[in-house]
């Protein structure tokens, strides 16, 4: 607990940051970011047809999937895959 308020620039802080802080460079060549996020979460019962076309031609699909993955973002479209697919992704997963 102590380690989390250490100063910048300290061992404990660099570690604790590169332990907390996961990598997000690829959002940064990512399609999505160049369109917007109403694509992406789109309102309930809206398509998501135009945001899964999107991912299809981006480099970037599988680290945004496996991001998604592993923090369970449970809303939008993430690396392709609406939050339905997604939760039916880890439920064959874990089987």
């Amino acid at each position: 607990m102590i380690e989390r308020f250490s100063l910048p620039g300290t061992i404990s802080a660099m570690h604790i940051e590169s332990i907390a802080a996961p990598d997000l460079s690829w959002q940064e060549q990512a399609l999505c970011a160049q369109t917007g996020a109403d694509f992406f979460f789109p309102e309930p019962g809206s398509s998501v047809r135009e945001a899964k076309r999107i991912c299809g031609l981006c480099e970037m699909r599988s680290a945004c999937l496996e991001y998604a993955l592993t923090h369970d973002e449970r809303f939008g479209v993430w690396g392709g895959l609406s939050e339905k697919e997604r939760l039916s992704l880890r439920q064959t997963q874990r089987q």
